[in-house]
Protein backbone atom coordinates (compact mmCIF):
# COMPACT_ATOMS: atom_id res chain seq x y z
CA UNK A 1 0.00 0.00 0.00
CA UNK A 2 1.32 3.31 -1.15
CA UNK A 3 2.02 5.62 2.28
CA UNK A 4 3.58 9.08 0.07
CA UNK A 5 3.53 9.64 -3.63
CA UNK A 6 6.06 12.46 -4.39
CA UNK A 7 2.64 15.04 -5.39
CA UNK A 8 1.40 14.24 -1.35
CA UNK A 9 4.73 14.63 0.12
CA UNK A 10 5.50 17.78 -1.60
CA UNK A 11 2.59 19.51 -0.67
CA UNK A 12 2.96 18.34 3.14
CA UNK A 13 6.40 19.49 3.30
CA UNK A 14 6.58 22.58 0.99
CA UNK A 15 9.21 21.17 -1.00
CA UNK A 16 10.33 20.38 -4.69
CA UNK A 17 9.92 16.34 -5.73
CA UNK A 18 12.09 15.14 -8.29
CA UNK A 19 10.86 12.41 -9.85
CA UNK A 20 7.41 10.73 -9.97
CA UNK A 21 7.99 7.93 -7.10
CA UNK A 22 5.72 6.37 -4.45
CA UNK A 23 7.26 5.46 -1.23
CA UNK A 24 5.38 2.73 1.69
CA UNK A 25 7.44 3.40 4.50
CA UNK A 26 9.94 6.03 5.78
CA UNK A 27 12.91 5.61 7.93
CA UNK A 28 16.03 6.64 9.34
CA UNK A 29 18.99 4.09 9.12
CA UNK A 30 20.29 2.27 6.12
CA UNK A 31 20.80 -0.51 8.25
CA UNK A 32 17.15 -1.27 8.55
CA UNK A 33 15.70 0.46 5.18
CA UNK A 34 13.42 -1.75 3.50
CA UNK A 35 12.95 -1.40 0.01
CA UNK A 36 10.36 1.38 -1.25
CA UNK A 37 11.40 3.40 1.83
CA UNK A 38 11.58 7.33 1.66
CA UNK A 39 15.34 7.72 3.71
CA UNK A 40 15.43 11.07 5.84
CA UNK A 41 18.71 12.36 5.84
CA UNK A 42 18.68 13.64 9.81
CA UNK A 43 21.72 15.13 10.86
CA UNK A 44 22.99 13.57 14.15
CA UNK A 45 26.24 12.00 15.03
CA UNK A 46 26.63 11.50 11.03
CA UNK A 47 25.09 14.01 8.36
CA UNK A 48 22.24 11.61 6.44
CA UNK A 49 23.31 12.96 3.08
CA UNK A 50 26.72 10.49 2.98
CA UNK A 51 24.44 7.99 3.13
CA UNK A 52 21.79 8.48 0.66
CA UNK A 53 23.45 6.71 -2.26
CA UNK A 54 23.75 3.93 0.25
CA UNK A 55 19.96 3.96 0.67
CA UNK A 56 18.65 4.27 -2.80
CA UNK A 57 21.16 1.76 -3.54
CA UNK A 58 19.39 -0.70 -1.03
CA UNK A 59 15.74 -0.22 -2.53
CA UNK A 60 14.85 3.30 -0.99
CA UNK A 61 11.56 5.03 -3.06
CA UNK A 62 13.21 7.99 -2.48
CA UNK A 63 15.32 10.25 -0.05
CA UNK A 64 13.98 13.55 1.64
CA UNK A 65 17.05 15.61 1.62
CA UNK A 66 18.25 19.25 2.21
CA UNK A 67 21.11 19.68 -0.94
CA UNK A 68 21.45 17.30 -3.53
CA UNK A 69 24.42 14.78 -2.23
CA UNK A 70 27.54 14.54 -4.65
CA UNK A 71 27.51 11.04 -6.90
CA UNK A 72 23.45 10.50 -7.36
CA UNK A 73 22.39 9.61 -10.88
CA UNK A 74 20.52 12.81 -12.36
CA UNK A 75 17.21 11.08 -12.17
CA UNK A 76 17.34 10.29 -8.68
CA UNK A 77 14.29 10.52 -6.62
CA UNK A 78 14.35 13.25 -4.05
CA UNK A 79 11.98 15.19 -2.17
CA UNK A 80 14.25 18.54 -1.17
CA UNK A 81 13.43 21.03 1.88
CA UNK A 82 15.13 23.69 3.32
CA UNK A 83 15.81 21.38 6.78
CA UNK A 84 14.99 18.08 6.92
CA UNK A 85 14.25 17.34 10.26
CA UNK A 86 11.34 20.28 9.99
CA UNK A 87 10.02 18.41 7.03
CA UNK A 88 9.68 15.06 8.93
CA UNK A 89 7.53 17.10 11.31
CA UNK A 90 5.59 18.59 8.38
CA UNK A 91 5.06 14.90 7.11
CA UNK A 92 3.62 14.16 10.31
CA UNK A 93 1.40 16.43 10.78
CA UNK A 94 0.16 15.83 7.51
CA UNK A 95 0.05 12.10 8.18
CA UNK A 96 -2.02 13.24 11.46
CA UNK A 97 -4.41 15.18 9.88
CA UNK A 98 -5.10 13.48 6.17
CA UNK A 99 -6.33 10.28 9.21
CA UNK A 100 -9.32 9.65 11.12
CA UNK A 101 -7.97 7.52 13.36
CA UNK A 102 -8.09 7.59 17.29
CA UNK A 103 -4.89 8.84 18.42
CA UNK A 104 -3.30 8.05 22.51
CA UNK A 105 -0.28 9.63 23.64
CA UNK A 106 1.36 7.99 26.42
CA UNK A 107 4.28 9.46 28.59
CA UNK A 108 5.56 9.26 31.94
CA UNK A 109 8.94 8.36 33.79
CA UNK A 110 8.76 4.74 33.93
CA UNK A 111 6.21 2.15 32.01
CA UNK A 112 5.63 4.40 28.63
CA UNK A 113 7.04 1.86 26.44
CA UNK A 114 5.29 -1.60 28.05
CA UNK A 115 1.78 0.51 28.64
CA UNK A 116 2.71 1.66 24.59
CA UNK A 117 2.39 -1.85 23.84
CA UNK A 118 0.01 -3.40 25.76
CA UNK A 119 -1.91 -0.73 24.03
CA UNK A 120 -0.73 -2.23 20.55
CA UNK A 121 -2.31 -5.69 21.50
CA UNK A 122 -5.82 -4.41 23.12
CA UNK A 123 -6.72 -2.12 20.28
CA UNK A 124 -4.77 -4.16 17.68
CA UNK A 125 -7.36 -6.85 17.76
CA UNK A 126 -10.05 -4.15 17.49
CA UNK A 127 -8.75 -2.36 13.99
CA UNK A 128 -5.80 -1.41 12.27
CA UNK A 129 -3.56 0.38 14.84
CA UNK A 130 -0.29 1.85 14.38
CA UNK A 131 2.17 2.74 17.27
CA UNK A 132 5.79 3.76 17.76
CA UNK A 133 8.52 1.49 17.31
CA UNK A 134 10.86 0.78 19.90
CA UNK A 135 10.83 3.73 22.22
CA UNK A 136 10.83 6.52 19.47
CA UNK A 137 9.56 9.07 21.71
CA UNK A 138 11.51 12.09 20.99
CA UNK A 139 11.97 14.91 18.44
CA UNK A 140 12.49 12.59 15.72
CA UNK A 141 10.90 9.52 16.68
CA UNK A 142 7.28 11.00 16.97
CA UNK A 143 6.95 12.61 13.89
CA UNK A 144 8.81 9.57 12.14
CA UNK A 145 5.80 7.22 13.78
CA UNK A 146 3.15 9.95 12.33
CA UNK A 147 4.66 10.24 8.80
CA UNK A 148 4.69 6.35 9.20
CA UNK A 149 0.82 6.00 9.38
CA UNK A 150 -1.10 4.86 6.80
CA UNK A 151 -4.58 6.91 6.24
CA UNK A 152 -6.67 4.08 6.53
CA UNK A 153 -5.63 3.90 10.61
CA UNK A 154 -8.24 3.20 12.94
CA UNK A 155 -6.44 3.56 16.06
CA UNK A 156 -2.97 5.19 17.25
CA UNK A 157 -1.11 5.32 20.06
CA UNK A 158 2.27 7.79 20.14
CA UNK A 159 4.92 7.44 22.94
CA UNK A 160 6.32 10.60 23.67
CA UNK A 161 9.50 11.20 26.41
CA UNK A 162 11.09 13.76 27.45
CA UNK A 163 15.29 14.91 28.44
CA UNK A 164 14.81 18.47 29.54
CA UNK A 165 12.13 20.61 30.15
CA UNK A 166 9.76 21.86 27.30
CA UNK A 167 9.72 18.74 24.87
CA UNK A 168 6.85 17.21 25.65
CA UNK A 169 4.25 19.86 24.58
CA UNK A 170 5.46 20.25 20.98
CA UNK A 171 5.63 16.79 20.31
CA UNK A 172 1.77 16.42 21.68
CA UNK A 173 0.58 19.40 19.76
CA UNK A 174 2.09 17.32 16.80
CA UNK A 175 0.09 14.10 18.00
CA UNK A 176 -2.88 15.44 18.12
CA UNK A 177 -4.19 13.21 20.63
CA UNK A 178 -7.93 12.29 21.62
CA UNK A 179 -6.69 10.26 24.43
CA UNK A 180 -3.53 11.22 27.04
CA UNK A 181 -2.11 9.14 29.71
CA UNK A 182 0.47 9.43 32.33
CA UNK A 183 1.85 6.45 33.66
CA UNK A 184 3.95 7.53 36.11
CA UNK A 185 6.04 10.76 37.47
CA UNK A 186 9.32 9.22 39.23
CA UNK A 187 13.21 10.20 39.73
CA UNK A 188 14.01 9.93 36.18
CA UNK A 189 15.90 13.13 34.22
CA UNK A 190 16.71 14.70 37.56
CA UNK A 191 19.93 16.41 36.25
CA UNK A 192 17.52 18.68 33.96
CA UNK A 193 15.14 19.54 36.41
CA UNK A 194 14.65 20.85 40.68
CA UNK A 195 12.41 18.18 41.82
CA UNK A 196 9.71 16.06 40.72
CA UNK A 197 7.06 18.36 40.99
CA UNK A 198 8.81 19.95 37.94
CA UNK A 199 9.64 16.69 35.85
CA UNK A 200 5.16 16.19 36.76
CA UNK A 201 4.84 19.89 35.71
CA UNK A 202 6.66 18.71 32.28
CA UNK A 203 4.27 15.31 31.74
CA UNK A 204 2.02 17.29 32.34
CA UNK A 205 2.29 19.58 29.21
CA UNK A 206 1.12 16.29 27.40
CA UNK A 207 -2.41 17.51 27.76
CA UNK A 208 -2.08 20.26 25.68
CA UNK A 209 -1.47 18.41 22.67
CA UNK A 210 -5.20 16.59 23.56
CA UNK A 211 -8.23 17.57 20.85
CA UNK A 212 -10.64 20.20 22.87
CA UNK A 213 -13.12 17.14 25.07
CA UNK A 214 -10.78 14.75 24.48
CA UNK A 215 -9.88 12.92 27.90
CA UNK A 216 -6.86 13.03 30.13
CA UNK A 217 -5.81 9.38 31.96
CA UNK A 218 -3.55 9.96 35.24
CA UNK A 219 -1.87 7.57 37.40
CA UNK A 220 -3.68 8.19 40.80
CA UNK A 221 -1.66 7.11 43.22
CA UNK A 222 2.19 9.08 41.90
CA UNK A 223 2.96 11.95 44.33
CA UNK A 224 2.09 14.35 42.00
CA UNK A 225 -0.67 13.78 40.73
CA UNK A 226 -2.32 17.01 41.63
CA UNK A 227 -0.18 18.86 39.57
CA UNK A 228 -1.36 16.39 36.24
CA UNK A 229 -5.24 16.70 37.64
CA UNK A 230 -4.81 20.58 37.30
CA UNK A 231 -3.34 20.22 34.21
CA UNK A 232 -6.15 18.49 32.90
CA UNK A 233 -9.13 20.94 34.06
CA UNK A 234 -6.76 23.23 32.77
CA UNK A 235 -7.16 22.34 29.15
CA UNK A 236 -10.94 21.00 29.70
CA UNK A 237 -10.42 17.66 29.18
CA UNK A 238 -12.11 14.32 30.77
CA UNK A 239 -10.64 13.08 33.70
CA UNK A 240 -10.04 9.45 33.94
CA UNK A 241 -7.71 8.03 37.48
CA UNK A 242 -6.07 5.00 37.60
CA UNK A 243 -4.83 3.36 40.81
CA UNK A 244 -5.40 2.56 44.21
CA UNK A 245 -6.72 5.94 44.66
CA UNK A 246 -7.83 6.36 41.45
CA UNK A 247 -11.79 7.16 41.74
CA UNK A 248 -12.68 5.52 38.01
CA UNK A 249 -10.47 2.83 37.86
CA UNK A 250 -9.75 1.53 41.59
CA UNK A 251 -7.28 -0.82 41.87
CA UNK A 252 -7.75 -3.40 44.70
CA UNK A 253 -5.73 -6.12 44.63
CA UNK A 254 -2.61 -7.61 43.04
CA UNK A 255 -1.41 -11.05 43.32
CA UNK A 256 2.07 -11.89 41.30
CA UNK A 257 2.23 -15.20 40.59
CA UNK A 258 5.69 -17.12 38.87
CA UNK A 259 4.74 -16.38 35.29
CA UNK A 260 1.32 -14.18 35.86
CA UNK A 261 0.01 -11.02 37.22
CA UNK A 262 -3.74 -11.31 38.57
CA UNK A 263 -5.14 -8.24 38.87
CA UNK A 264 -8.59 -7.47 40.97
CA UNK A 265 -9.96 -3.92 40.11
CA UNK A 266 -13.44 -1.79 39.80
CA UNK A 267 -14.61 0.72 37.63
CA UNK A 268 -16.83 2.61 39.01
CA UNK A 269 -18.33 0.17 41.30
CA UNK A 270 -18.13 -3.01 38.47
CA UNK A 271 -15.63 -5.37 39.77
CA UNK A 272 -12.77 -5.96 36.88
CA UNK A 273 -10.70 -8.78 36.74
CA UNK A 274 -7.86 -9.61 34.64
CA UNK A 275 -4.65 -11.16 34.25
CA UNK A 276 -1.08 -10.09 32.99
CA UNK A 277 0.80 -12.93 31.33
CA UNK A 278 3.90 -11.96 33.11
CA UNK A 279 4.76 -11.32 37.16
CA UNK A 280 5.40 -7.38 38.00
CA UNK A 281 2.78 -4.69 39.98
CA UNK A 282 4.02 -2.30 37.96
CA UNK A 283 2.93 -4.04 34.75
CA UNK A 284 -0.90 -3.93 36.82
CA UNK A 285 -0.93 -0.40 37.16
CA UNK A 286 0.12 -0.10 33.54
CA UNK A 287 -2.61 -2.55 32.63
CA UNK A 288 -5.13 -0.87 34.61
CA UNK A 289 -3.90 2.33 32.86
CA UNK A 290 -4.40 1.32 29.48
CA UNK A 291 -7.89 -0.27 30.07
CA UNK A 292 -9.31 2.82 31.19
CA UNK A 293 -7.63 4.43 27.64
CA UNK A 294 -9.59 1.60 26.00
CA UNK A 295 -13.01 3.07 27.81
CA UNK A 296 -11.94 6.62 27.02
CA UNK A 297 -12.20 5.02 23.22
CA UNK A 298 -15.38 3.43 23.52
CA UNK A 299 -13.73 0.06 22.59
CA UNK A 300 -15.04 -3.37 23.63
CA UNK A 301 -13.19 -3.49 27.22
CA UNK A 302 -13.85 -7.51 27.45
CA UNK A 303 -11.72 -7.65 24.46
CA UNK A 304 -9.07 -5.54 25.47
CA UNK A 305 -8.73 -7.50 28.80
CA UNK A 306 -8.42 -11.00 26.74
CA UNK A 307 -6.42 -9.13 24.60
CA UNK A 308 -4.19 -7.80 27.58
CA UNK A 309 -3.42 -11.24 29.04
CA UNK A 310 -2.04 -12.59 25.93
CA UNK A 311 0.76 -9.91 26.39
CA UNK A 312 3.83 -9.85 26.99
CA UNK A 313 7.08 -7.87 27.90
CA UNK A 314 8.85 -6.01 24.84
CA UNK A 315 12.61 -7.06 24.43
CA UNK A 316 14.94 -5.23 27.41
CA UNK A 317 11.85 -4.63 29.45
CA UNK A 318 11.27 -7.33 31.58
CA UNK A 319 10.69 -10.58 29.19
CA UNK A 320 11.84 -13.87 31.02
CA UNK A 321 12.94 -16.73 29.48
CA UNK A 322 14.41 -20.13 29.99
CA UNK A 323 17.68 -20.84 29.52
CA UNK A 324 18.69 -24.60 29.09
CA UNK A 325 22.14 -24.93 30.44
CA UNK A 326 22.86 -28.72 28.99
CA UNK A 327 21.69 -30.01 25.68
CA UNK A 328 21.53 -33.22 27.24
CA UNK A 329 20.13 -32.52 30.93
CA UNK A 330 17.37 -30.23 29.71
CA UNK A 331 16.21 -29.64 33.06
CA UNK A 332 19.01 -28.29 33.71
CA UNK A 333 17.80 -24.46 33.68
CA UNK A 334 17.99 -21.01 34.78
CA UNK A 335 15.70 -18.27 34.37
CA UNK A 336 16.56 -14.99 32.61
CA UNK A 337 14.62 -11.60 33.58
CA UNK A 338 16.19 -9.34 30.86
CA UNK A 339 14.96 -5.20 32.03
CA UNK A 340 18.32 -3.87 30.68
CA UNK A 341 16.94 -0.94 28.67
CA UNK A 342 16.73 1.37 31.21
CA UNK A 343 17.09 2.06 34.27
CA UNK A 344 15.47 4.46 37.46
CA UNK A 345 15.28 4.23 40.85
CA UNK A 346 10.93 3.46 40.38
CA UNK A 347 11.73 0.93 37.67
CA UNK A 348 14.57 -0.50 39.68
CA UNK A 349 12.39 -1.17 42.97
CA UNK A 350 9.85 -2.70 40.65
CA UNK A 351 12.42 -4.87 39.15
CA UNK A 352 14.07 -6.39 42.46
CA UNK A 353 10.47 -6.65 43.65
CA UNK A 354 9.81 -9.21 41.17
CA UNK A 355 12.85 -11.14 41.17
CA UNK A 356 12.26 -11.29 44.86
CA UNK A 357 8.77 -13.40 44.18
CA UNK A 358 10.15 -15.45 41.69
CA UNK A 359 10.44 -19.37 42.58
CA UNK A 360 13.83 -21.12 42.05
CA UNK A 361 14.43 -24.57 41.76
CA UNK A 362 16.64 -26.34 44.54
CA UNK A 363 18.86 -29.28 43.98
CA UNK A 364 19.72 -29.14 40.17
CA UNK A 365 22.99 -27.75 40.34
CA UNK A 366 26.05 -27.72 42.04
CA UNK A 367 24.82 -25.41 44.31
CA UNK A 368 21.83 -26.99 46.05
CA UNK A 369 19.50 -24.06 46.66
CA UNK A 370 18.61 -22.13 43.66
CA UNK A 371 19.41 -18.09 43.70
CA UNK A 372 17.97 -15.32 42.98
CA UNK A 373 20.67 -12.91 41.51
CA UNK A 374 20.57 -9.47 40.23
CA UNK A 375 23.79 -7.69 38.05
CA UNK A 376 22.27 -3.96 38.39
CA UNK A 377 23.95 -1.19 36.33
CA UNK A 378 24.16 2.33 37.16
CA UNK A 379 20.74 4.70 36.73
CA UNK A 380 21.88 7.45 34.82
CA UNK A 381 20.58 11.53 34.80
CA UNK A 382 19.52 11.46 38.60
CA UNK A 383 21.45 14.91 39.39
CA UNK A 384 22.76 16.01 42.84
CA UNK A 385 21.38 12.44 44.07
CA UNK A 386 22.75 9.81 42.38
CA UNK A 387 24.82 8.62 45.33
CA UNK A 388 22.10 8.36 47.61
CA UNK A 389 19.29 7.30 45.47
CA UNK A 390 21.61 4.13 44.27
CA UNK A 391 22.23 3.83 47.95
CA UNK A 392 18.61 3.80 49.36
CA UNK A 393 18.22 -0.04 47.14
CA UNK A 394 19.86 -1.61 49.82
CA UNK A 395 17.34 -0.57 52.35
CA UNK A 396 14.07 -1.80 49.66
CA UNK A 397 12.63 -5.16 51.68
CA UNK A 398 13.12 -6.81 47.73
CA UNK A 399 16.79 -6.28 47.75
CA UNK A 400 16.92 -7.95 51.04
CA UNK A 401 15.43 -10.88 49.80
CA UNK A 402 18.20 -11.52 47.34
CA UNK A 403 20.86 -14.03 47.63
CA UNK A 404 23.48 -12.43 45.43
CA UNK A 405 23.60 -8.45 43.63
CA UNK A 406 26.89 -7.62 40.97
CA UNK A 407 26.88 -4.12 41.12
CA UNK A 408 28.64 -2.70 38.14
CA UNK A 409 29.67 1.05 37.66
CA UNK A 410 30.83 3.95 39.44
CA UNK A 411 27.29 4.93 41.10
CA UNK A 412 26.34 1.27 42.28
CA UNK A 413 29.31 0.93 44.06
CA UNK A 414 27.65 2.96 46.39
CA UNK A 415 24.85 0.02 46.66
CA UNK A 416 27.45 -2.42 47.29
CA UNK A 417 29.57 -1.09 50.04
CA UNK A 418 25.87 -1.49 51.71
CA UNK A 419 24.91 -5.14 50.93
CA UNK A 420 25.83 -7.46 53.92
CA UNK A 421 28.87 -9.67 53.08
CA UNK A 422 26.17 -12.56 52.04
CA UNK A 423 24.48 -10.43 49.37
CA UNK A 424 27.76 -8.59 48.17
CA UNK A 425 28.60 -10.52 44.16
CA UNK A 426 30.93 -8.53 42.08
CA UNK A 427 31.96 -4.65 42.65
CA UNK A 428 32.95 -4.43 38.16
CA UNK A 429 33.37 -0.55 36.75
CA UNK A 430 31.50 -1.91 33.22
CA UNK A 431 29.21 -5.02 32.30
CA UNK A 432 32.64 -6.25 30.06
CA UNK A 433 34.62 -6.79 33.24
CA UNK A 434 31.58 -9.21 34.29
CA UNK A 435 31.68 -11.35 31.67
CA UNK A 436 34.63 -13.85 31.87
CA UNK A 437 33.84 -15.18 35.15
CA UNK A 438 29.52 -15.00 34.59
CA UNK A 439 29.30 -19.18 33.87
CA UNK A 440 30.52 -19.47 37.20
CA UNK A 441 28.65 -17.28 38.69
CA UNK A 442 25.49 -18.30 37.93
CA UNK A 443 24.24 -22.09 38.29
CA UNK A 444 20.86 -24.30 37.51
CA UNK A 445 17.91 -23.30 39.45
CA UNK A 446 18.91 -19.37 39.20
CA UNK A 447 16.75 -16.91 38.76
CA UNK A 448 18.75 -14.07 37.28
CA UNK A 449 17.91 -10.32 36.40
CA UNK A 450 19.38 -7.76 34.46
CA UNK A 451 18.61 -4.27 34.80
CA UNK A 452 20.52 -0.82 34.41
CA UNK A 453 20.28 2.06 31.80
CA UNK A 454 21.07 1.75 28.78
CA UNK A 455 24.73 2.98 28.38
CA UNK A 456 25.61 0.71 31.24
CA UNK A 457 25.32 -2.07 28.23
CA UNK A 458 23.83 -4.88 30.85
CA UNK A 459 22.42 -6.06 27.90
CA UNK A 460 25.71 -7.66 26.89
CA UNK A 461 25.38 -9.71 29.91
CA UNK A 462 22.08 -11.26 28.95
CA UNK A 463 23.34 -11.89 25.75
CA UNK A 464 26.76 -13.64 27.33
CA UNK A 465 23.97 -15.46 29.42
CA UNK A 466 21.64 -16.55 26.65
CA UNK A 467 24.67 -18.00 25.09
CA UNK A 468 24.88 -20.41 27.45
CA UNK A 469 22.47 -22.12 26.61
CA UNK A 470 19.01 -21.88 24.23
CA UNK A 471 15.97 -20.00 25.48
CA UNK A 472 13.29 -22.95 24.70
CA UNK A 473 10.42 -21.46 26.15
CA UNK A 474 8.88 -17.51 27.10
CA UNK A 475 7.59 -17.56 30.77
Amino acid sequence: MTLWTAAEAAAATGGRALGEWTCDGVSIDTRTIEKGDLFVALKDVRDGHDFVAQALESGAGAALVSRIPEGLAKDAPLLIVDDVLAGLEKLGQAARARTRARVVAVTGSVGKTSTKEMLLAMLGDQGRTHASVASYNNHWGVPLTLARMPADTEFAIIEIGMNHPGEIAPLARMAQADVAMVTTVAAAHLEAFDDLAGIAVEKASIFEGVKPGGWAVINADIEHAAILMAKAVDCRLRELEFGVHGHHFKLLDVHVQADTTVVQASHEDVPILFKIATPGRHFAMNGLGALAVCHALGVDMALAAQSLGRWQPYKGRGVREVIVLDPIETHLTLALIDDSYNANPTSMAAALEVLAASEVTHDIGRVSKGRRIAFLGDMKELGPDAVALHAGLAHLPATQALDVVHCIGPLMGSLHDLLPEHQRGIRAETSAEVLPDLRGLLDSGDVVLAKGSLSMKLGAIVDAIRKMGHPVETL
